[in-house]
């Protein structure tokens, strides 16, 4: 089941691999109170897990893209029916289990947030294969793969530096935006790194309470050889983007209110746009910014507007150096 991959010339110049999708499930309530019956209003659905969320959102950008997932049971044929009713191409690795579902609910009368993330199915070291197997076919005439997203029970804390090897040795570039175990085991082949503080301090298990602390820990991947860039993002401060020959801020784009679910996919998406594009990577950068506040305008897990992308973008400011070398 899906949209079948695109045949020469035009397959996809990104490939999105999400090991551990979900069905994102949006609604509202008054109020959040306990042992309450809790009388939601409308519920939104839509596909998600972070390599899926960025598909969407290049797929929007008008980027060649193709998602590769694990999907099973019937929480993932509607994942799957989902993305094909937005047009967004991919690949599926059928499992037995059945993918998860992340639920939100937003409290009308605090304009709080709740989210609630299941940890997902476990992968049989068959089903894992499948995916590696899947990724390696579809990355062969790639020009990016994003590996984005939490990894699922049973998958080892290795799998996306063997990611990152297939990339090396196909020499396509390797976006990565994941945390935990899953970052902690990679130590080369990323072409860029994109962490929030959290994930960034989980990593190098420090407090990084400074933003010359984060710089640090942002450059030392870098010189240890795991990314060439790593960019920190620090979501209504902006972001920081660290190279070998480099320090830069990024300021935000100002908002009002907004969820910020699936912001730092839609700027991680947008990134890779620009560089798809033959764009420097300060303005790929600036794109990502921009689509990280469209974000902000859409209900539940919804992919941004192109128009809303380009009207941010137009107001995303270049970046300031933080030290006295260029970016080379």
């Amino acid at each position: 089941m899906g949209v079948p991959a695109e045949p020469d010339p035009s397959r996809p110049q990104i490939v999105t691999l999400t090991m551990n999708p979900a069905l994102d499930i949006t609604t509202s309530v008054d109020t959040v109170q306990p042992t309450e019956k809790l009388r939601c209003e409308t519920t939104r659905y839509d596909p998600g897990g972070g390599g899926i969320n960025v598909a969407r959102v290049v797929h929007v950008l008008g980027g060649s893209v193709s998602a590769v997932f694990p999907a099973g049971g019937p929480t993932g044929d509607l994942v799957m029916s989902l993305l094909g009713e937005a047009g967004v191409p991919f690949r599926h690795i059928p499992i037995a289990a059945s993918t998860r579902e992340s639920f939100t609910v937003n409290e009308n009368t605090s304009g709080q947030q709740y989210r609630f993330v299941l940890p997902g199915p476990r992968l049989t070291s068959a089903e894992q294969k499948g995916c590696m197997d899947q990724l390696r076919t579809a990355a062969e005439s790639a020009e990016f793969v994003v590996a984005s997203g939490s990894l699922p029970p049973g998958v080892s804390g290795d799998y996306y530096q063997r990611v990152a090897d297939i990339c090396s040795h196909l020499g396509v570039r390797l976006i990565l935006d994941t945390s935990g175990g899953g970052l902690q085991h990679v130590s080369s082949g990323v072409y860029l790194l994109k962490a929030s503080v959290r994930e960034l301090r989980e990593c190098i298990g420090l407090p990084l309470a400074t933003e010359s602390e984060q710089f640090a820990a942002a450059h030392e991947l870098v010189e240890n050889g795991c990314a060439q860039v790593v960019l920190v993002s620090l979501g209504s401060q902006g972001a920081l983007l660290a190279t070998q020959h480099a320090s830069h801020r990024f300021s935000a784009i100002p908002m009002l209110g907004g969820s910020g679910v699936g912001a730092g996919d839609a700027m991680v998406a947008a990134i890779t746009v620009g560089l798809s594009r033959g764009w420097p990577l300060f303005k790929s950068v600036r794109l990502g910014i921009a689509a990280g506040a469209a974000m902000m305008m859409t209900p539940g897990t919804a992919a941004c507007d192109r128009a809303d992308v380009d009207k941010f973008f137009a107001l995303c400011a270049e970046p300031s150096d933080v030290n006295d070398r260029d970016l080379y």
